[in-house]
């Protein structure tokens, strides 16, 4: 169950199209609101501090210009009318002006028992302020506050006692204010930055998005392929890379349609070819008990030949079903097959096509025989339709020239011609299939199937560069590791 329900995830159609606040662009326009408020926050903490100090200095101002009147009268005292007045327009409870050798009271009616807290606000901290601020607008409004501070340019103190309940509600006032104000600042910011955002990023992504799941649905169909976007910007150069996919996966999928067409036909074909090979090869297993001398002679080759297209038909849709089979490995002598490859080729005598076999008679090799024998047969073919229709321009012959050497535990294996060379597009797609030919109506697929065949013997092939015109390609087979067991096992026999 768990499986299936794994499966069923794996290959569901991708999700419909999100609700807003869902989506990016919601998610983006509530971070932004949110980080907005944030900002203001944290510009309301210090704020609301700055506008309580202003507020207790304009009341501490208010006080001190009445009071300064009251003190230049010597030896008066107001009358308790007066008084109450005073104190009633300025909010306070008592005025009091402190010198360094004297006080006097300006004013005071019904004093109060007992003060709940003392500010100075020449000596105030920013962290005292921002405390006290927080202090008064949460736990205030029914407190008696002493506040004292410089009495202008003297070096008297003004000092007044007061309710803080006067206070506490004109900061109540400032924050909502500030709370509204923040919300509209908010509201504005966050719609303009996401409509920024969302015209230079959001709708860029969502065209992608949308190109995708259309390609998806249709992909061999060529208008579903992105236009990409002009511009260097990093969506810009992702649309473009996009669209570069979609045009190379269209690509591959109509190759494999190719392959699949092809390996339809070609099983086809391949079930009757099989039926006349086999009857070709008991017509040409009675050619042995000739006498003539030339059937003689030509006969070993001619059921080789057979031999080897009757096996070609078994494993001729193996490259497009799954793979080669394993290599049946052994050591075989290297200059026998070239020689083989050299009289399956036929090479008119009259083309001026010389076949060099530079391969020592000592020079063994850890290979599937078969299998090696068509990785060089694929390579010296493609060397004399190189070089069937072009003259040297050096004055060299036309030749191909198949060396080999062991060194340690590898050899290495060169099959060199004096053609015109590879093409640059045959080099850029090297060792593909159906795009790596160097002719015309060429499939490319002998390279292709030679590289397979030289990997799964763990070995490399590749084309090199050489100062004299011509292709060379070059073959590295190692030796299969001897397991310790077996060298110890053999050496006891």
């Amino acid at each position: 169950m768990i499986e299936e329900a794994r499966h069923e995830n794996a290959t569901a159609p991708p999700r419909a199209a999100v609700g807003f606040l869902r989506g990016l662009s919601g998610k983006l326009l509530l971070l932004t609101v949110a980080f907005v408020m944030l900002a203001e926050v944290l510009i309301f903490v210090p704020s609301v501090a700055n506008m309580r100090i202003r507020w207790l200095e304009d009341r501490l101002n208010t006080v001190a210009a009445a009071a300064v009147v009251v003190d230049g009268l010597q030896n008066i005292e107001l009358p308790r009318a007066v008084q109450r007045e005073t104190l009633m327009a300025t909010g306070t409870k008592a005025i009091v002006i402190r010198r360094k050798d004297a006080s006097r009271m300006i004013a005071s009616v019904d004093m109060p028992p007992q003060v709940d807290g003392e500010y100075d606000i020449a000596n105030l901290t920013a962290l005292g302020a921002v405390r006290d601020a927080f202090d008064t607008l949460l736990f205030g409004g029914h407190r008696i506050m002493r506040v004292y501070g410089p009495l202008g340019e003297s070096d008297a103190t003004i000092e007044l006692v007061m309710k803080d309940a006067g206070l506490r509600k004109a900061m109540l006032v400032y924050s909502r204010n500030v709370f509204l104000l923040s919300i509209v600042i908010s509201l504005i910011t966050a719609s303009l930055i996401f409509l920024a955002i969302n015209r230079m990023l959001i709708l860029p992504i969502r065209r992608l998005t949308t190109s995708m799941q259309e390609f998806s649905g249709e992909p061999s169909n060529p208008e579903r392929i992105l236009v990409p976007p002009e511009g260097g910007d990093e969506l810009a150069v992702a649309g473009q890379h996009l669209a570069s996919m979609q045009r190379e996966l269209q690509r591959t999928l109509k190759q494999q349609k190719s392959l699949a067409e092809l390996g339809l036909a070609v099983s086809k074909i391949n079930h009757d070819m099989r039926n006349i090979l086999s009857s070709a090869q008991l017509i040409s297993d009675r050619l042995a008990d000739v006498d003539d001398p030339v059937v003689k002679r030509f006969a070993p080759t001619l059921l080789r030949t057979i031999d080897r297209a009757v096996g070609y038909t078994q494993e001729v849709l193996s490259y497009g079903r799954t793979a080669e089979a394993e290599p049946r490995r052994r050591f075989v002598a290297l200059r026998p097959l070239v020689d083989d490859v050299s009289e399956l080729l036929a090479i008119d005598g009259q083309s001026g096509i010389e076949f060099q076999n530079q391969v020592r008679d000592d020079v063994m090799v850890d290979a599937d025989s078969e299998q090696l024998f068509r990785v060089i047969h694929n390579i010296c073919r493609n060397a004399v339709e190189a070089l069937a229709n072009h003259e040297p321009e050096d004055g060299r012959g036309r030749a191909i020239c198949v060396s080999a050497v062991r060194t340690g535990s590898v050899v290495t294996i060169s099959i060199d011609d004096t053609g015109p060379g590879m093409p640059a597009r045959a080099r850029e797609n090297l060792f593909a299939a159906f795009r790596g030919s160097a002719r015309s109506g060429g499939t490319g697929l002998g390279l292709a199937i030679a590289r397979e065949l030289v990997l799964a013997h763990g070995g490399t092939i590749a084309l090199v560069e050489k100062p004299t015109p011509g292709t060379l390609f070059r073959i590295e087979l190692p030796d299969r590791p001897v397991r310790l067991d077996a060298f110890r096992a053999k050496g006891r026999s």
